[in-house]
């Protein structure tokens, strides 16, 4: 079997397991579309890395269109602002680059979107426990056992993958599945 055909094959495997929650992934997609809705909320989204590309495009999806054109949902990336991660790494530390934007811009109306294939990277840890603290209404997206994550969000969905490669391909497949939710809804 050629790699491309295990790759496929693997994929594939990751995303059919996603069936099996389908309630869960359903009450995930709701939530969203409730603080959509709400009145004088936003949702907030962050990720390192190929997450927090994730997140960015996202979010663009929230505010441009997914496929219908309706009104541009009020709808944040933290991973984008170069200038305000590195400076904020520099005169605090990387682990607070995410909790320092929700401390500035979240309020209790508001949804923090979390996207972690790990579920532990500190900065992530470190904004979920402030937005605990503070009765944000987190959800997260992981992978492998959901990490310290699992527990600080208010909503948590683990992909059923120990692969960072076929998670984020999951991931990116659910927030589709909720932009296309979202769509639907307007």
């Amino acid at each position: 079997m050629s790699t491309f055909d295990l790759l496929l094959n693997d994929n594939l495997r990751t995303l059919k397991s996603l069936k099996k929650d389908q309630n869960l992934i359903d009450k995930l997609s709701k939530q969203l579309i409730f603080f959509c809705k709400k009145k004088n909320s936003k949702i907030l989204v962050c990720g390192n890395g190929g997450s927090g590309t994730d997140a960015d495009h996202f979010v663009t999806e929230l505010i441009v269109r997914f496929k219908k054109k309706r009104k541009a949902i009020s709808a944040l990336s933290l991973s984008g602002n170069s200038s305000l991660l590195t400076a904020c790494a520099n005169d605090f530390d990387f682990k607070e680059i995410f909790k320092r934007q929700i401390e500035g811009l979240a309020n209790k109306n508001d949804c923090v979107l979390f996207i972690s294939t790990s579920g532990n990277s500190n900065n992530i840890i470190q904004a979920a426990k402030y937005t605990k603290t503070k009765k944000i209404f987190s959800i997260s997206l992981t992978g492998f056992n959901g990490g310290r994550l699992k527990k600080l969000s208010d909503i948590n969905y683990t992909v059923r993958s120990s692969s960072v490669a076929r998670i984020q391909e999951a991931h990116i497949f659910l927030l589709h599945y909720f932009c296309e939710s979202i769509d639907n809804e307007f």
